[in-house]
């Protein structure tokens, strides 16, 4: 076994958990302070990366592309909270569930009218094209190194607007006693808007910085939503330091496994494990703490 091998997939691990922590940030905001199960949230995902790609082909620009992508995802989940989910709040999560389903059939069926069946490029930054060497013998995409480097940023300036300003405060107060924090004379109304846009944000952009690494279709977001449940059943519901060390768990979980696991049961038996490597962790954590990693009250 190359340990040069290894490196690489710690990193590629790495680079998959602060992914994953973006798309699982915004979810488990939406369910633990919303109390609202939120199925479309993959699909928010997939429309920011066909945003960026569309975007950045328009203006000609990567960053501009992705700033404009993040402007209209933001609009875009202030009219779908507004429209589609606000009537859905007081209704049971079977309803949510049902409806939420229903916004990922709309969202992959107007991507296809709006991009057709065939898949987006998006052309690498030329500033991020090439690889580094790390260390002597690894050499490291610069792409993959940037997408980690804005992840671990956006985690960041997450955490210090939850724990250290009176958005945030109200953000943690919802999750932990949302009724509590009605009486209180908050407008519950205004902060669910902001909740959603920032979690819709978070996966948007999520799918805006890996879009050059992927082909952006329809359907890209479903396999996602079900990682990043993964993510925030290990973490904990409503906990954004949950989340964070949950989606490194199984980042690493998930490409170590990929790497190590054909290498010690064999290439009949390896691949199947490794597929089941981050359901097992999960099952493991729920054996040993039901309610996660973390609690929404520890933030």
């Amino acid at each position: 076994m190359s340990s040069v091998f290894l490196v690489e997939q710690l990193l590629n691990g790495l680079q998959l958990g602060v992914m994953l922590f973006l798309i699982a940030a915004g979810l488990t905001l939406v369910f633990g302070i919303m109390n609202f199960i939120n199925l479309a949230h993959g699909s928010l995902y997939m429309i920011g990366a066909f945003f960026a790609a569309s975007l950045s082909k328009w203006t000609g620009s990567f960053v501009l592309g992705v700033l404009l992508a993040l402007a209209a995802l933001a609009l875009l989940a202030v009219v779908l909270e507004a429209v589609a989910l606000r009537p859905l709040y007081e209704r049971d999560h079977l309803d949510q569930v049902l409806g939420s389903f229903a916004l990922i059939l709309l969202f992959n069926e107007l991507a296809v009218m709006v991009w057709g069946t065939e898949p987006q490029y998006m052309a690498t930054p030329p500033l991020l094209a090439g690889a580094v060497e790390l260390i002597p013998g690894v050499k490291y995409p610069i792409l993959r190194l940037a997408i980690t480097g804005f992840g671990l940023a956006v985690a960041a300036a997450l955490y210090i607007l939850v724990t250290h300003t009176r958005i945030g405060m109200l953000i943690r107060a919802g999750a932990a006693n949302r009724r509590m924090v009605q009486g209180l004379g908050v407008n519950i109304g205004i902060l669910f808007s902001l909740t959603f846009a920032l979690g819709a944000a978070l996966a948007g952009f999520a799918g805006m910085i890996t879009a050059p690494l992927l082909a952006v279709q329809v359907g890209i977001g479903e396999p996602m939503l079900i990682l990043a449940f993964v993510v925030v059943v290990i973490g904990g519901i409503g906990s954004i330091r949950g989340a964070f060390v949950a989606a490194l768990l199984v980042g690493l979980v998930d490409s170590m496994g990929r790497f190590l696991l054909p290498l010690w049961l064999g290439y009949q038996v390896g691949p199947a494990m490794a597929s089941m490597a981050i359901y097992i962790l999960m099952a493991g954590v729920l054996l040993w703490r039901p309610q996660g990693l973390f609690s929404a009250a520890r933030g």
